[in-house]
């Protein structure tokens, strides 16, 4: 089926609400803690993706892998560390703090694609940055009074992970080679798997864990990184980035309803700058773009 702008712009929304439902799926979580919960999530979207890669493009899957330049293994390493820090983070601090940092992607990739690719930055992103800082900073001053700062820190490791990953992948581009980003998912998925397994042990999930844990693995990051790929070939990067910033909402709301984790005043305040900030930048690029 040939995906129209609007089929388009549905999945990606829909996209965006599969993973949403990490954190209040993780609150339900009766015995699997901190590296398990990272192991078994990664190790479930591997398998997931093994499966399903095969069924949906056939030899070209592993053709991918055995041809793939360097910077596949790179975007890979790139995506093990972001399954792994978020995960971490989740287990470490409110859902909201986790998903509002991790929104900051667009504005670190801005930075890092300056500093090493020589892109302009434009006003209306040099401003987004400003006030999203002045977001954070309200966020992690109201953590530092009450001591729970280190989760913040760990989730500050997906942006900063993902905007590596895009400069790799932008920087690969330039050079004629182009990086397949589904296989790159499946090896970040292997490698966090491997990765936080010796630091899982001794493995405590219970059966009710180990389906919740295959349910994310599955529904909230195997199934959506392939629908992104399609969402992809019909929406441009600002429509995406927009779009995007719905998990948060999605996230922040699903915790609150189906865990009963409201979200403390400093993260409304600070994180509605952050929103603000990002959206504004992204709808701002995308009239650019048109």
């Amino acid at each position: 089926m040939k995906l129209t702008h609007q089929r388009a712009v549905f999945l990606m929304v829909a996209v965006t609400l599969m993973w949403s439902i990490a954190g209040v799926v993780t609150r339900h979580l009766e015995a699997a803690r901190s590296f398990e919960v990272t192991f078994w999530r990664s190790f479930f979207t591997a398998l997931s993706l093994l499966v399903v890669l095969p069924l949906w493009r056939g030899a070209a899957t592993w053709q991918a892998l055995r041809r793939g330049h360097a910077a596949l293994w790179w975007s890979g390493l790139c995506w093990s560390a972001m399954f792994t820090s978020f995960m971490l983070a989740l287990t470490m601090t409110s859902v909201a703090h986790v998903l509002v940092i991790s929104a900051l992607g667009p504005l670190f990739t801005a930075l890092l694609a300056r500093a090493f690719l020589h892109h302009r930055i434009a006003a209306h992103t040099w401003l987004a940055i400003a006030v999203a800082g002045i977001g954070m900073a309200w966020m992690f001053g109201a953590q530092a009074v009450d001591g729970d700062w280190l989760g913040s820190v760990v989730a500050l490791c997906v942006p900063l992970t993902a905007a590596i990953n895009w400069t790799v992948v932008q920087h690969a581009h330039a050079k004629g080679e182009d990086v397949d980003l589904i296989p790159s998912v499946l090896i970040g998925a292997l490698i966090s798997s491997a990765a936080t397994l010796p630091l899982a042990l001794p493995l405590q999930a219970t059966a009710h864990d180990l389906g919740l844990l295959a349910l994310l693995g599955l529904v909230q990051l195997a199934i959506p990184c392939t629908l992104l790929v399609l969402c992809a070939r019909v929406l441009k990067a600002p429509e995406i980035s927009l779009l995007a910033q719905l998990e948060v909402l999605f996230g922040i709301l699903l915790a609150w309803i189906g865990a009963g984790e409201a979200p403390g005043s400093a993260v409304l305040q600070g994180g509605l700058l952050v929103l603000a900030a990002l959206a504004a930048n992204e709808l701002l690029g995308w009239k650019q773009s048109r």
